[in-house]
């Protein structure tokens, strides 16, 4: 991928928000770009699971709210699920775990920190919807790229 994330908020200073630097990546792939798809999680991760194994992610970022609840969201299983069906990341206000097997999966993975432990009771999620955390506002649509030095959104395609 041949982008830099510093070299596009320099060239579209006005179009470009840019996460708070809290969240790291612990995914394999260090850098990703693509096309926002939404979701809302009310700590269980069982629609996140249904989105990553079941729909084609080619050219997408996923990104997850769970208001920073303290359970893993992503882990070694939805990392495969991700990678097998083509998504170039995901994005997490949250936490993961698994990280010394999801190293090597070529997606990437931002996230607040990691937890060992899951949510196990069935909640439900919402999908589509206009998510606001780390000082930036994602929906649908928007675009977002991501790299060692930040994860940047805009809402329309730069690159």
């Amino acid at each position: 991928m041949d982008f830099f994330t510093a070299d596009i908020c320099d060239e579209h200073i006005e179009s470009v928000f840019v996460l708070d630097p809290q969240y790291k990546n612990y995914g394999g792939a260090k850098k990703c770009k693509g096309e926002v798809v939404t979701i809302k999680l009310d700590k269980n991760n069982s629609d996140l699971i249904k989105l990553l194994r079941d729909e084609d992610g080619s050219g997408k970022v996923v990104v997850v709210d769970v208001r920073e609840e303290y359970f893993a969201v992503v882990g070694e299983n939805l990392m495969k699920f991700a990678f097998k069906n083509n998504y170039a990341g995901i994005i997490i206000n949250g936490y993961i775990r698994d990280t010394a097997q999801i190293k090597d999966i070529p997606v990437a993975l931002y996230a607040l920190g990691t937890c060992s432990r899951k949510y196990i009771p069935l909640t439900s999620g919402e999908r589509n919807v206009h998510l606001s955390f780390g000082g930036v506002g994602f929906k649908d649509g928007d675009y977002l790229y991501a790299d060692t030095d930040g994860v940047i959104v805009t809402a329309e395609k730069i690159i």
